[in-house]
């Protein structure tokens, strides 16, 4: 694929999988009926259902919850899912997406990382003319007050431990960033609030700072430890608190909002060629590298 993303320090798997979950490039050989043309810019949906796709009628639709599920650079079955990270990648033709007029392949390269963003986002409800508060600005976080500012919030908030992650966040939309490390505090009274850290220490703050019948959509997945929160506050402050997992089909709203002009190429902090992909997965995976989303640029497409 022309060009992929990498975003921090993440899980790999032990085999000799390619990795790269974002990427964007150029139809190769689009097959007969396809509707698609050769050399096409396009994107792909990186989830493939596995066995016969039916969903309990209660999550009809929703197949981001199927149980079986091929994404690309996924460990999670076996065998392993290749990823996007080489110059050509077979896919289903009904994973393919082109992109629109304007929208090149480095951009497409974060319509799914925007996806997710935007499926949060939805599950919190209408935006429009509420507060938002953001909690870990890494490239979900950055991207979830990117959506929010594109669906219409009135303020946004974004919060981190990293200066880096934060200028990123603030160009993104932000209003407003909390320097956790710098003694900065989370603002208090907040409509919604996305915690996109995944860190079990912030569940607490995250709670305090929602407001009274407030919403909280945890974005960031926590690990299965404990975390230190006092929960009565969803029962006392009718909070509610919602999960978001990975998308359905927003990624075509993401290619809708790219074509629409939400600028997204703050989150690109680096971009390498093929030839320094080592040096690229080491700068994405380092803490201090002040890295967001690395580009990985694989062809000329």
């Amino acid at each position: 694929m022309g060009d992929t993303g990498l975003g921090g320090a993440g899980r790999g798997s032990a085999g000799r999988d390619g990795a790269g979950r974002d990427g964007a490039g150029r139809d190769g050989a689009a097959r007969d009926g396809a509707g698609l043309r050769e050399g096409q810019p396009v994107t792909v949906h990186p989830a493939q259902l596995v066995g016969d796709g039916v969903l309990p009628e209660r999550i009809a639709g929703r197949t981001n919850l199927y149980p079986h599920v091929r994404y690309f650079g996924s460990a999670a079955l076996t065998p392993h899912t290749d990823g996007g990270f080489s110059e050509y990648r077979a896919v289903r033709a009904d994973q393919v997406r082109p992109l629109p007029d304007g929208v090149g392949t480095e951009l497409g390269a974060l319509a799914e990382p925007l996806a997710v963003a935007l499926h949060a986002v939805a599950r919190a409800g209408d935006l429009r003319g509420r507060t938002v508060l953001v909690n870990g600005a890494g490239p979900i976080g950055s991207l979830v007050v990117a959506a929010a500012r594109y669906r219409g919030a009135d303020t946004v908030v974004a919060a981190d431990l990293a200066a880096p992650s934060l200028a990123v966040a603030h160009a993104m939309g932000a209003d407003d960033t909390r320097d956790l490390t710098a003694g900065d505090e989370l603002p208090r009274d907040v409509d919604v609030v996305f915690e996109a850290s995944g860190a079990p220490a912030a569940l607490g703050p995250v709670l305090r700072a929602t407001a009274r019948g407030g919403t909280l959509v945890q974005v960031g997945n926590l690990p299965g430890t404990a975390a230190p929160a006092a929960l009565g506050d969803l029962v006392t402050r009718e909070i509610t608190w919602i999960g978001s997992y990975r998308f359905v089909e927003e990624i075509d709203d993401a290619l809708r909002a790219l074509r629409d002009g939400l600028d997204v190429t703050p989150l690109i902090t680096h971009r390498f060629p093929l030839a320094r992909a080592e040096e690229a997965l080491a700068v994405a995976a380092a803490p201090d590298s002040g890295s967001s989303k690395v580009l990985l640029r694989l062809s000329g497409a």
